[in-house]
């Protein structure tokens, strides 16, 4: 399956005292989904804000709000998210004990349902769960700041999760450090989703912002083209061509 690049500014990285404005901003600058870090504090070494701000930022923008919840224990907070206007929730797998009843509690809340890996955190934390995901976020940082260099250690557990996916109507979603210069990496690892914050919000302006999201729209693209063609250029197997006899 093939699906669209999406790129989701993520508002970290924006500036909190005009917040708002800032999320207007990326609206008109071709954001494709607004990207809303929680931390807590606790889970993760950072409070950013909840679900209050959410819900004031809601009337701004009909673009996809995609929450990244950073937060340990999580099931307390899914309604709050949920009333605030959340579209996608996202939790980690590695905040709680009981994953598959905090994925079925997201839907039930009508919610679009993601589960984020750590670093550290192997893909096969996810695959019991897979059928209750419409989104995998990948960590290419160790989450709780902004601002982060890219792990390059990361570009493989990309593609094994990609693969793990397979045919399922799945968004592969990478957070931390993507920038012009790795977008295309990214995107040839099997990404389909990007979160960008500092590479988003450099410069004071829309037009700013615009054309970092389209530098890091046009490099994804690229990168999954490259990808593709490198792929229809490798010799055929043998146990593919004996698929085909």
């Amino acid at each position: 399956m093939t699906n669209e690049i999406i790129i989701a500014p993520s508002i970290l990285a924006a500036d909190f005292a005009r917040l708002g404005e800032e999320v207007s901003a990326i609206d008109a600058a071709g954001a494709d989904w607004i990207h809303c870090d929680v931390m807590d504090g606790h889970f993760v070494p950072n409070i950013s804000f909840g679900a209050d701000v959410i819900k004031a930022l809601r009337p701004l923008t009909k673009k996809v709000f995609d929450v990244h919840l950073m937060i340990a224990p999580v099931d307390p907070y899914l309604e709050a998210f949920a009333k605030a206007g959340a579209d996608v929730v996202t939790i980690h797998a590695e905040a709680g004990p009981h994953l598959d009843r905090s994925l079925q509690a997201i839907r039930a809340l009508g919610m679009k349902a993601g589960v984020s890996l750590c670093p550290a955190t192997p893909e096969s934390a996810i695959e019991y769960v897979l059928d209750r995901l419409d989104l995998v976020l990948m960590m290419t940082v160790n989450p709780g700041f902004g601002g982060q260099s890219f792990l390059e250690s990361q570009l493989e557990k990309i593609a094994r999760i990609r693969t793990l996916i397979g045919e399922r109507p799945i968004r592969l979603e990478v957070d931390g450090g993507v920038t012009r210069d790795n977008a295309a990496a990214v995107a040839a690892a099997g990404a389909d989703a990007l979160v960008a914050g500092s590479a988003v919000f450099r410069g004071k302006s829309s037009a700013d912002y615009a054309g970092n999201i389209a530098a890091i729209r046009l490099a994804a693209e690229a990168g999954r083209v490259s990808k593709l063609q490198d792929s229809s250029a490798q010799p055929m197997r043998a146990e593919e061509r004996a698929l085909i006899r």
